[in-house]
């Protein structure tokens, strides 16, 4: 099969939809709003949904990994927002390098895990 892909953007639940529509504000994305119960947040070309539907298990197994240019910066840039102090559950877990780059980890204010990384090249 030939795929021609344009965008591929996942769905992701929210404990307390406004709350998580500031949170990914404040993180830097760019908020479209699509309803009273949904929205489109984007960077660039790339973008993912939020609903403002919860349930627990499927949140705490949801995550999502960004692959950064530069997984350094973009962990200076994610510790300056200081979001653990501002947001109830939000935890930013440092740096590891692994056998195959590096990622730093945020749980967002629901629990769902955002991997943040780089590859090594090979």
């Amino acid at each position: 099969m030939e795929h021609h892909i344009k965008s591929l953007r996942p769905f992701i639940g929210a404990k307390d939809f406004a709350l998580s529509r500031q949170f990914y504000t404040e993180l830097g994305f760019e908020e479209v709003s699509l309803g009273p119960n949904m929205s489109v947040f984007k960077s660039g070309d790339f973008a993912f949904y939020l609903q403002d539907y919860y349930i627990k298990d499927w949140i705490d197994n949801s995550m999502i990994f960004l692959e950064v240019d530069d997984t350094e910066r973009y962990w200076n840039m994610l510790s300056a927002l200081n979001l653990p102090s501002k947001y109830d559950g939000v935890k930013l877990i440092p740096i590891r390098n692994e056998h195959w780059g590096r990622e730093c980890f945020l749980h967002d204010p629901s629990g769902i895990l955002w991997h943040f990384g780089e590859f090594y090249s090979l």
